[in-house]
């Protein structure tokens, strides 16, 4: 999941579109690398905050709720299950194992209504951007977001790659 060249061409072409967005709206690439670096020095996850944020020196991340180390535990653990999947548009919903099942249903629905809101620390860098954890959610059909994915649990090299890749 996190390994950006592994990814399909349009993987690629729709994370660097958001990316590109993204770091448009918070004033620049650095900015939002910045951000991202600040939260993986967060440990062990910037999501466990009971704070719900995390700023950098030109950026600032919030999110609604607060998200409990099991329920990261379950999406780490979906993510090494399709660590090898070059699509981000994988149903997580997809596994034999009942009780990982049952587990994910319950992240699923803890975790659908959880926002998050990136806005720049000055008013004049951007408008700022937003997005939720889940991409697709349906009955049989869940779909993790790639931004979510790219932002929490990639690198920053992922997001350079990203930002750095032409269509």
């Amino acid at each position: 999941m996190c390994n950006f060249n592994k990814q399909s061409a349009d993987t690629k072409a729709l994370i660097h579109l958001f990316m590109t967005k993204a770091a448009e709206n918070v004033g620049g690439a650095n900015f939002l690398l910045e951000l991202i670096e600040a939260m993986k020095a967060k440990k062990p996850n910037a999501l466990i905050l009971g704070a719900k944020q995390v700023a950098s020196n030109h950026t600032i991340i919030k999110w609604n709720k607060v998200v409990f180390k099991d329920k990261v535990d379950v999406i780490e653990k979906i993510l090494v299950m399709h660590r090898s999947s070059e699509e981000p548009d994988f149903n997580i919903l997809n596994v034999e194992n009942a009780k990982l099942k049952k587990n994910i249903i319950n992240v699923i629905r803890a975790l659908s209504p959880v926002e998050f809101v990136v806005t720049p620390q000055n008013k004049n860098d951007g408008g700022g951007f937003n997005f939720k954890i889940f991409d697709a959610v349906s009955e049989d059909d869940v779909k993790l977001n790639p931004i979510f994915i790219a932002m929490f649990f990639c690198s920053a090299e992922f997001t350079k790659k990203a930002l750095k890749y032409e269509i």
